[in-house]
C-alpha cells in the first residue's frame, strides 16, 4: 500500500463531473416531493418489530441459530486477529504491512458495509466478545452476566467516545499511518473491551463496542432480522425502526456523519489554504474542526427533533434519541460515497498484502500477486452519480424512517408541521454534505 492510502479514497471534484447546483437542487427536490407524498399518504404508523415480515427458508434459520455456525465464526475472528496481530508485531513500520489495510480498509468500511447486506458481522465475529466467552467458560460464569449491572444512564454513549477515538485516530492524529501508533491504539481497545466484558458482560459489547455498535447500526438497514428468535425478511425501513433509542444515540450518529464530512472538509482548498496561512498549529484546527463537525451535527439533530413538538406522553428531550435512527440511512450514503473507491481498490491491496504480512516475499493465502481493479477510478461519471445517488438515497429513507417516527409520536393534528423543523435539518445535511462532497 503506497501513500495514496492518505486520500481515503474521497476522490473529490476532479472524480464528480456534474454540476453542484444540479446535484443540490436535485437532491433537495427529492427530500421535499418525499415529504410531500409521506405527508399525504402516510398518516398512520407502518412498522412493527413484533409483526413485521417474513419467515426465512427453515434450512437458513436452523444454520444461522445453530452452535457450528456461530463457533465457525468466531473462530474465523479468533483466526484473524491472530494472523493479523503477528503483521502487526512482526511485520515492517510500514504502508506495505497489512495491519493498517485491515484496520481502516477491511473493518471500518468493508465490515460495516457488509453488515448492511447480512446483519450485524462484527457481532458474529468480534474477538473481544469470543475472548470473554472463553475466560466465562474457565471460570464456570455467565459471558453475558459480569459482575455489575450495566449502567441504563450510560447508554451508547461509550461507544460514540471509542467511535471519536478511531476518527481522531484516522483523521487527525499526525501518525495515523504509524504501525506502532495503530498498535498502540487497538491494544488500549481490546485491553478495554475486555475489562468491561468481565465488569459488565455481553451488555458492555452492545453498549460500547464502537465497531459493534456501529455494525448493528447499519445491519439495522439489511432485509434479515429476528422476531421471537426466529429469522425473518422484512423491509430494511421496519428493521431500521426497531432500534433502541437510549442514551448516547445521538452522539453516536453524531460522530459518524459528523467525521465523515470532516473527512471532505479537511481536503477541501479552503480549509487546507486556511490552515496553512495560520499562525495555530494545524494539529489544533484539525483537533477543533473534527470536534466542531461532530457536535455541529448533534445540535443540528437535536434542535430539529426537539422542534418537532411532543405527543402524549413522550418527554420532548427524549426525542433526539427517538428520532436518531432515521440518520442511519443518510450516515451509510456518505459511506458509500466517500469510501466505496477506496475499500474496493485498496481493499484489493490489503488482500494482496495479507499473504505477505511480514514483507518477506511470502505467499501464504495465495493472493499475492491479486491485480487491482482500477474501473472506478477508469469511470469517473459512473462514480459520480453513484456518490451523489447513494447521498441522495440515503437521505430520502431518513426522511421515511423519521416520518414513520412522528405519526407514532406525534398527534394527528400536528404531524405535518411538526415534521417542518426536522425536514429542514435533513435538508441542511443534504446541501452541506454534497457541498462538501464537491468540494474535497
Amino acid at each position: 500500500m503506497d501513500d495514496r492510502l492518505l486520500a481515503h479514497g474521497l476522490g473529490g471534484a476532479k472524480d464528480l463531473p456534474l454540476s453542484l447546483e444540479l446535484a443540490i437542487a436535485g437532491a433537495v427536490a427529492a427530500l421535499v416531493v418525499s415529504f410531500t407524498v409521506l405527508a399525504i399518504a402516510w398518516r398512520k404508523p407502518r412498522y412493527d418489530a413484533a409483526t413485521s415480515g417474513h419467515p426465512a427458508p427453515a434450512w437458513l434459520d436452523r444454520l444461522t441459530a445453530s452452535t457450528a455456525w456461530r463457533v465457525w465464526w468466531r473462530a474465523f475472528g479468533i483466526a484473524v486477529l491472530l494472523y493479523v496481530g503477528w503483521a502487526a508485531v512482526a511485520g515492517p513500520d510500514t504502508l506495505v504491512n497489512p495491519f493498517l489495510g485491515v484496520f481502516y480498509v477491511l473493518v471500518w468500511v468493508g465490515v460495516m458495509l457488509l453488515s448492511v447486506l447480512v446483519g450485524p458481522v462484527w457481532k458474529a465475529i468480534s474477538p473481544s466478545r469470543t475472548i470473554n466467552l472463553l475466560l466465562a467458560k474457565v471460570s464456570a460464569s455467565s459471558p453475558g452476566e459480569g459482575l455489575y449491572a450495566y449502567p441504563t444512564r450510560l447508554g451508547y454513549w461509550p461507544a460514540a467516545l471509542g467511535l471519536f477515538a478511531f476518527v481522531w485516530l484516522e483523521l487527525v492524529y499526525p501518525s495515523s499511518t504509524e504501525v506502532g501508533a495503530v498498535r498502540l491504539w487497538c491494544a488500549a481497545y481490546l485491553a478495554i473491551m475486555l475489562l468491561g466484558g468481565a465488569l459488565f458482560g455481553d451488555k458492555f459489547f452492545a453498549h460500547a463496542d464502537p465497531f459493534e455498535v456501529y455494525s448493528s447500526l447499519a445491519a439495522k438497514l439489511s432485509v434479515w432480522g429476528r422476531r421471537d428468535g426466529r429469522l425473518v425478511v422484512r423491509s430494511p425501513l421496519a428493521d431500521l425502526d426497531s432500534v433502541a433509542a437510549k442514551p448516547g444515540l445521538v452522539g453516536v450518529v453524531a460522530v459518524l456523519f459528523g467525521s465523515t464530512a470532516f473527512d471532505s472538509f479537511r481536503e477541501s482548498e479552503r480549509w487546507v489554504q486556511f490552515v496553512q496561512a495560520s499562525s495555530v498549529d494545524s494539529f489544533v484546527l484539525n483537533n477543533l474542526a473534527l470536534l466542531a463537525f461532530c457536535v455541529a451535527v448533534g445540535v443540528i439533530l437535536a434542535v430539529g427533533t426537539m422542534a418537532t413538538g411532543v405527543g402524549e406522553g413522550v418527554r420532548r428531550s427524549a426525542l433526539p434519541d427517538l428520532f436518531a435512527h432515521s440518520v442511519v440511512p443518510i450516515i451509510i450514503g456518505y459511506i458509500v460515497a466517500h469510501y466505496l473507491r477506496y475499500l474496493v481498490e485498496y481493499g484489493q491491496i490489503t488482500l494482496a498484502q495479507l499473504s505477505d504480512p511480514l514483507s518477506r516475499g511470502d505467499n501464504y493465502l495465495g493472493t499475492a500477486d491479486l491485480g487491482v481493479n482500477l474501473w472506478l477510478t477508469y469511470h469517473p461519471e459512473f462514480l459520480a452519480r453513484l456518490k451523489v445517488l447513494a447521498v441522495v438515497l440515503g437521505h430520502v429513507l431518513g426522511v421515511i424512517a423519521a416520518h414513520e417516527r412522528a405519526v407514532q409520536l406525534l398527534p394527528a393534528k400536528h404531524q405535518l408541521t411538526g415534521q417542518l423543523p426536522l425536514l429542514f435539518a435533513m435538508v441542511g445535511f443534504t446541501v452541506g454534505g454534497l457541498y462538501l462532497l464537491f468540494a474535497a
